[in-house]
């Protein structure tokens, strides 16, 4: 099995799967979870792991902000403390010059996150960490505009899609920080890369009803290209064993869907899919990306 979606679906999964000695590759989910050889050791991320992205966040608070007070809103589940104790252990191991000053916390069934925003807002933060998805994402962007706080924001990327953004008001987004590893289709940025060009030709034969500008289908390419390159790696031994094998030791590789720098990390003692990720700021309008990768 590969690039199967969702932390909830896959952890419904992967204790059969494993006993069963099944590949469970690449699943699109960055949950810390999947990073566990020892105990699950046929199941692999194909996500950046959330605790990656957090430590590269706070790399870049503690690099722009070295005495930074940082509010953080998080979604009150695994997925929420997935980020908050690597970023925290960040800024910590950095020397204690930023700091956490106020957590808030939401819950999925809560109507609106104002109460929250309003004490971070009034806390003295100048960095707000927003750990949040899907509607209370667009909330909480919204909310800082409208209280006339302007710390520097950052935001998990699985919020950064421009349904959420719009939502939110592109110009309350302005500003906000996320991390970036893959390319996108049927944008000017991209029209000319070799790789964009290949997925584009591939859609016009195969898939014409599939829209130029569909960046998740362009993800699965990506993804297919991955799969396509373990099985080749695996030649005529095409095991289980094997295919877990190539797949565990696919370091340096660089997918179709990856932004120049950024390639898989995984060891078979280290399942983290990359270690390696970019910087970008939303300009009102899209995503300016930093010149240099970071690595956690």
């Amino acid at each position: 099995l590969f690039g199967s979606l969702g932390t909830a679906p896959q952890t419904a999964v992967h204790k059969y799967l494993n006993s069963k000695g099944v590949p469970q590759l690449l699943l699109n989910t960055g949950a810390s979870k999947w990073n566990d050889p020892k105990n699950h050791k046929w199941t692999m991320a194909g996500l950046p792991l959330y605790p990656t992205e957090a430590r590269i966040l706070a790399k870049h608070v503690v690099s722009v902000k070295p005495n930074a007070k940082v509010g953080i809103l998080y979604q009150n589940d695994d997925f929420g403390r997935d980020f908050l104790g690597p970023f925290k252990q960040v800024l910590a191991d950095a020397g204690g010059g930023a700091k956490v000053i106020l957590e808030q916390t939401y819950d999925l069934t809560d109507p609106t996150i104002d109460s929250q925003l309003i004490n971070l807002s009034k806390s003295g933060a100048d960095v707000f960490y927003n750990i949040s998805t899907g509607k209370a994402s667009s909330q909480s962007i919204r909310k800082v505009a409208e209280l006339g706080w302007k710390p520097l924001q950052l935001l998990s990327a699985g919020s950064t899609g421009r349904s959420i953004l719009n939502a939110a008001g592109f110009e309350n987004a302005t500003g906000i920080v996320a991390i970036r590893y893959a390319k996108e289709v049927g944008v000017a940025r991209w029209e000319k890369d070799p790789d964009v060009m290949a997925f584009e030709e591939l859609r016009k034969k195969y898939l014409p009803n599939v829209d130029p500008d569909n960046t998740i289908a362009f993800a699965g390419y990506g993804q297919v290209a991955t799969m396509a390159e373990i099985l080749r790696r695996c030649g005529d031994e095409l095991t289980r064993a094997n295919v877990l094998k190539q797949a565990t030791t696919l370091t340096g590789f660089h997918s179709p869907y990856f932004l120049d720098g950024i390639t898989y990390s995984y060891t078979p003692d280290d399942y983290t899919p990359m270690k390696t990720l970019y910087i970008s700021i939303f300009n009102g309008k899209d995503w300016d990306i930093s010149d240099r990768p970071v690595t956690e």
